[in-house]
C-alpha cells in the first residue's frame, strides 16, 4: 500500500495556485450569475449592475480588474521576493474589499 508523502511546496507556487483558484471562482460566479432572472435582459439593455451603464470606461475598468488576478498567477513566480510579498498583500486586500462591497450591494 502506497503512503502519501508530504512534500515541501514553495510559497510562490502556493500563491500562484491561490490566484488561479480565485480566477476560477470569478469565472464560475459570472457564469452562474447569467441564470439570475433579469440578468441577460439587463446586459442587453446596456447595463452592468451595480456599475450602471456599460461604457468604455466601465469595460476598461472591469477588464483591468479581472486581468490583475490573472497576471498575479505569473507574477507570484517572477517578481522579486519583496515586491511579490507586497503585491500579494495589497491586491489580496483590494480584491477582498471588492468582494465585500459586491456582497453588501447584492444583499
Amino acid at each position: 500500500m502506497a503512503s502519501l508523502d508530504d512534500i515541501k511546496i514553495h510559497v510562490r507556487l502556493k500563491l500562484g495556485a491561490l490566484w488561479a483558484a480565485t480566477m476560477s471562482c470569478y469565472i464560475y460566479c459570472d457564469y452562474f450569475e447569467l441564470y439570475m432572472p433579469g440578468k441577460l435582459q439587463s446586459m442587453l439593455d446596456g447595463r452592468m449592475d451595480p456599475l450602471g451603464p456599460t461604457t468604455q470606461g466601465v469595460l476598461l475598468g472591469t477588464s483591468a480588474m479581472m486581468a490583475l488576478p490573472s497576471l498575479m498567477i505569473a507574477l507570484s513566480l517572477l517578481l522579486p521576493a519583496t515586491i511579490c510579498r507586497w503585491a500579494n498583500i495589497a491586491l489580496g486586500l483590494f480584491f477582498t474589499a471588492i468582494m465585500c462591497l459586491l456582497v453588501y450591494q447584492a444583499g
